[in-house]
C-alpha cells in the first residue's frame, strides 16, 4: 500500500484519489482548504502547495506526485510559475515520481488532429504556460533529478468545459440554449474518467515516464451533436440551440476576466479541434469511456 499525494481536488484530483483509494491506496489530498474526497483511506491537508518545503515533507515516502491543480485561467501567469516551481522541488527532494494534468494549449493552432507527434508550437503567453512547464519537468528528468510524466486532455465532457458551464443547465431545462461557440465544428471531448485512469497509470507505469500522453478520447463531436446526444441519453427535451454572437461574448469579457481570457483559445472551436489519443490507447489497453456513459455523468 502505497502513499500517493494529490495537489487538488477538482474533478480530476477527486477522480484520481477515488481510483487509488478504492484500490487500497494510500492517498494525501493537499488544497489550501484541506477539502477533498470524503474517504477513510483519504487523508485531507490544508498547506499552500507554493510552499516547496511544506509539499517535500507532504510528498515525503509518497510513490506519487500528482499536480491536479487548476488555477483561474485569467491567473495562469501569475500562479503557475511558483507553483509548478514547488511541485518540481517537492519530486526532486521526496523521490516521488510527478505526474501532471495537462491540456492541448500548449499545442497552439493546430493544422489537423493532435498526436503525439505534434510540436508545442503556441506562441502566445497563456498557452505557452503549459508547454514550458512540461519542458522543465522533462529536462530535470533526463538530468536525472526527477521521474516525471504528463496526461493531456480536450475539454471536460463531464465537468468545467463549455459544455457543462454554458449548456448544461439550460438543456436539462428544455430551454433554448445559446453557445458560446459555433454549432457545427467538429471538437474531442475528453471524460474526466479517462483522465484519472491515464494520469494514475502513468504515474505508476515505468513504460510512461519521460513522456507526455494524449488521454483515450471518443472520436469528435461538434456542439450540436454533443447536445443532442446529452440530451438523448437522459432523456429530456430535444436540445434547441443558438449560437451567441462573437461580439456578445467580446462585450461581455470587458466585464469578465475569465470570459475576456477565453478570446485566446477561440480557435479551438472556430475550426476542427481534434485529438487522436491512439498511441496512448495501443500502449496502455486503456480505451475511452463511452461517451453516452460520460454524458450521463454530466453534472
Amino acid at each position: 500500500m502505497a502513499l500517493h499525494v494529490i495537489v487538488g481536488a477538482g474533478p480530476v484530483g477527486t477522480a484520481a484519489a477515488t481510483m487509488l483509494a478504492d484500490r487500497g491506496e494510500r492517498v494525501r489530498v493537499v488544497t489550501r482548504s484541506g477539502g477533498g474526497l470524503a474517504h477513510p483511506a483519504v487523508e485531507r491537508v490544508a498547506a499552500d502547495a507554493t510552499n516547496a518545503d511544506r509539499l517535500a515533507a507532504l510528498a515525503d515516502g509518497a510513490a506519487a506526485l500528482y499536480n491536479c491543480a487548476n488555477p483561474r485561467y485569467h491567473r495562469w501567469l501569475t500562479d503557475w510559475p511558483p507553483l509548478a516551481g514547488a511541485l518540481l522541488t517537492a519530486a526532486e527532494r521526496s523521490g516521488a515520481v510527478l505526474a501532471t494534468t495537462s491540456t492541448l494549449y500548449g499545442y497552439g493552432e493546430v493544422d489537423g488532429p493532435i498526436t503525439t507527434e505534434t510540436p508545442l508550437a503556441a506562441t502566445h503567453p497563456k498557452l505557452r504556460i503549459r508547454a514550458d512547464m512540461w519542458r522543465a519537468a522533462l529536462a530535470a528528468h533526463e538530468s536525472g533529478r526527477i521521474r516525471a510524466t504528463e496526461v493531456r486532455a480536450s475539454d471536460y465532457i463531464e465537468a468545467n468545459s463549455i459544455f457543462t458551464i454554458a449548456l448544461g443547465k439550460p438543456l436539462r431545462a428544455g430551454r433554448r440554449t445559446f453557445a458560446p461557440a459555433p454549432l457545427d465544428v467538429p471538437h474531442s471531448w475528453t471524460s474526466i474518467t479517462d483522465v484519472a485512469r491515464t494520469l494514475v497509470t502513468a504515474a505508476t507505469t515505468e513504460r510512461a515516464w519521460g513522456e507526455a500522453w494524449l488521454v483515450p478520447t471518443s472520436p469528435p463531436l461538434t456542439v450540436r451533436e454533443l447536445a443532442a446526444r446529452f440530451t438523448e441519453v437522459n432523456g429530456l427535451p430535444r436540445a434547441r440551440l443558438s449560437e451567441l454572437p462573437y461580439a456578445v461574448l467580446w462585450t461581455a469579457g470587458l466585464f469578465s476576466p475569465m470570459i475576456r481570457e477565453l478570446r485566446t483559445t477561440r480557435y479551438q472551436f472556430t475550426r476542427p479541434f481534434v485529438l487522436d489519443s491512439s498511441h496512448t490507447e495501443q500502449t496502455f489497453d486503456l480505451p475511452p469511456t463511452d461517451i453516452d456513459t460520460a454524458l450521463k455523468n454530466v453534472a
